[in-house]
C-alpha cells in the first residue's frame, strides 16, 4: 500500500492551504450548480399513478404526506427477487430517523418506490430494520416512465439521460426488463404535483454519507478507479454495497 508523502508541518500547511483555495472554488461552483437546479422548469404529474402501502392503495400525492416537497428514491428491487438490490440496500442503511426528520421540518418527506410486491419490501424492511417509508409500484407505470425499470418492449432504453444508441450493449443484452437505481424529486402545489429533478447513476453519490467521509480521507474510497493507485490493500470494485 502506498501512502502519502511525509513532510513537516509548515510545507504540510502550505499544501493544505493551496488545496483550500480549490475546495472554495468548488463550493462557489456547487452552489452555483444548485442554484441551476432550483432554476429548472418543471412538469406536472397527470398521470394516475397508484401505489401499495402498509395501509392500502395511494397515489403520488398521498407520498407527500402533507409537505410541499418529495424525494423519491428508486431502490431496486425485481418483483421475482427475495431481497433488495445490495448497493440500494448500503445507501437505504444510512437513512437514519433524524435525516428524515430534519427534512420534515423543511417540508420535505424522503421515501423509497420499488416494482417488488408490497409483502416482499415489507418483509425486508423488517428484516433490515429500517422505518423510511416504502412503497410498490408494482402494476404501476411508475418505474418506466422515470426510466429506472427498463424494457425495449414497452419504451426505448434510456437510462441517465442517454438513448439506446449511447448506452453501453450490455443493456440491450440484459434479461429484460431489469431495474436501476435513481432519485426524483417531485413539488407539490395544492393537489397539482410536478416533477422537478431526477438524478440516475453516480449522481446519488453525494446524497450518501459513507463517500462523502470516505473522500476526506487519505486512502479515499479505496476502490480501483481512484488516483492515486495503490492507495488500497486490495482493489475494490465501484459497487457502493460496502460489502467488502
Amino acid at each position: 500500500m502506498t501512502l502519502p508523502d511525509i513532510v513537516g508541518p509548515e510545507e504540510w500547511r502550505a499544501a493544505r492551504v493551496a488545496l483550500l483555495e480549490q475546495e472554495k472554488e468548488l463550493t462557489r461552483r456547487r452552489d452555483a450548480l444548485s442554484a441551476q437546479r432550483r432554476r429548472l422548469p418543471m412538469v406536472e404529474i397527470t398521470k394516475p399513478y397508484r401505489f401499495q402501502g402498509p395501509h392500502g392503495e395511494l397515489g403520488l400525492l398521498d407520498l407527500f404526506e402533507g409537505r410541499l416537497q418529495l424525494i423519491v428514491g428508486h431502490f431496486m428491487f425485481h418483483p421475482e427477487w427475495e431481497d433488495g438490490c445490495p448497493s440500494c440496500s448500503a445507501g437505504a442503511d444510512e437513512v437514519a430517523d433524524g435525516l428524515r426528520e430534519h427534512l420534515a421540518v423543511r417540508d420535505t418527506t424522503l421515501a423509497y418506490v420499488s416494482r417488488a410486491p408490497l409483502e416482499k419490501l415489507e418483509r425486508y424492511k423488517a428484516k433490515k430494520g429500517w422505518t423510511f417509508p416504502w412503497y410498490s409500484s408494482n402494476g404501476s407505470d411508475f418505474n418506466y416512465d422515470f426510466d429506472v425499470t427498463l424494457d425495449a418492449s414497452v419504451k426505448p432504453h434510456e437510462f441517465n439521460y442517454r438513448g439506446p444508441e449511447e448506452l453501453p450493449a450490455s443493456f440491450a443484452e440484459s434479461e429484460q426488463p431489469f431495474d436501476m437505481p435513481g432519485t426524483s424529486c417531485f413539488l407539490r402545489d395544492g393537489d397539482r404535483v410536478f416533477h422537478t429533478y431526477s438524478s440516475y447513476a453516480r449522481g446519488a453519490e453525494w446524497t450518501g454519507g459513507s463517500y462523502a467521509y470516505l473522500d476526506l480521507t487519505a486512502l479515499g474510497r479505496q476502490e480501483d478507479w481512484e488516483e492515486p493507485k495503490g492507495r488500497a490493500d486490495h482493489a475494490r470494485g465501484n459497487f457502493p454495497d460496502f460489502a467488502s
